[in-house]
């Protein structure tokens, strides 16, 4: 017995120190990299896209895990971007204009929780719902944006580029560079970001302060390629405020994208600096990704056929009440006054004597 707990123990511990040095390259906007041998995972990545068929804008907010005091990632832009600070408040918004419809759905028997079945309960609704040709790189601009270490650049070269990154403490994983490629060849741009937190000692992990990145473009498009970097399942939630109802051109290797919320909304306090108050179509998209690997393109995204609004619906079951006595209860009891009455009226009518 002592030694099948022994033998028990020493792979639990394995299985720990393997997950300790097993990093996390990829994030769903790009590709995030610890310093050294430290450790950074992304817990939940959230997005919000701004297009209005000009320009875009994109805010994203990571919230992070690990004992890393310094990370980078890398995300390819196809124009000219701009970068600053986000408010963390427009996300708060957007999951209150987002939130699920509740609706009852009543029953009219008593169940275990209700009255008389349950003694300890006088409470007659059940259970509430579940909640839900120039040099080969290019420094176009370096900023620092809170704990954020911000530069912008181009590149001709994707060899170069990754010397520059490795060069100014973006240390790259293997293969990196060539996913770079494509970008490269299409003469994109980058925006790399260093978290390096100001306060001495303090690692990376909790939620980040949200970035905002815009850019020029024709199209609407989502960096993705650089996740198929990553190790472990990627998921990748996104707000899109555009003119139209929007739909990812194809899966890109992941799951079959769902819509979570569509309709026009009229964004109030941080998220109105993005439509400067105007109304504006908001879908909201999850997607899985769980082979990494198979991420083969960005996501490009396209107006639907129609504008159809849809909003999730959460059901809760609930007695029926009237008055907030139960229907049950009053169906019986007039079913029980029917009985008397007519018991009642015959034995009146037996009693009348004969003529």
């Amino acid at each position: 017995m002592k030694r099948r707990i022994a033998a028990l123990l020493a792979v639990l511990l394995a299985t720990q120190a393997g997950s300790l040095i097993r990093p996390a390259y990829a994030c769903g906007c790009g590709a995030m990299i610890p310093e050294g041998h430290a450790r950074i995972g992304v817990d939940r990545e959230t997005s919000v896209v701004r297009f209005d068929g000009r320009s875009e804008q994109i805010v994203m907010r990571f919230v992070v895990r690990g004992d890393a005091p310094r990370a980078a990632w890398i995300m390819p832009v196809p124009g000219r971007a701009t970068v600053d600070l986000g408010d963390g408040d427009m996300f708060d918004e957007l999951n209150r204009l987002t939130l699920p419809e509740d609706r009852a759905r009543h029953y009219f028997w008593p169940r275990d929780r209700d009255w008389p079945l349950s003694a300890s309960s006088s409470d007659t609704v059940g259970a509430a719902p579940p909640l839900p040709g120039a040099a080969p790189v290019g420094v176009v601009g370096r900023e620092r944006l809170g704990d954020f270490d911000v530069a912008r650049l181009t590149a001709t070269d994707p060899d170069a580029l990754r010397n520059w990154l490795e060069t100014n403490g973006f240390a790259l994983p293997a293969g990196l560079a060539t996913e770079l490629k494509p970008y490269v060849d299409q003469k994109w741009e980058y925006v790399a970001v260093r978290l390096a937190p100001r306060q001495q000692g303090r690692t990376l992990k909790g939620t980040l302060d949200p970035l905002r990145i815009r850019f020029d473009s024709d199209r609407l498009v989502y960096p993705m390629r650089l996740s198929r970097l990553a190790r472990t399942p990627q998921s990748l939630g996104l707000y899109v405020l555009a003119d139209h109802r929007m739909e990812p051109a194809s899966p890109i290797g992941g799951a079959k994208p769902k819509v979570t919320f569509a309709g026009t909304v009229t964004p109030k306090g941080a998220l109105a600096s993005l439509t400067a108050g105007k109304p504006a179509f908001l879908t909201a998209i999850d997607q899985e990704f769980p082979e990494p690997s198979r991420i083969d393109a960005d996501h490009e995204l396209r107006p639907t056929a129609a504008d159809t609004p849809y909003r999730r619906t959460v059901y809760h079951d609930e007695l029926l009440t009237v008055d907030g006595v139960p229907a049950w209860l009053l169906t019986l009891a007039g079913v029980l006054v029917t009985v008397l009455a007519a018991s009642f009226a015959l034995l009146r009518r037996r009693s009348r004597p004969r003529s």
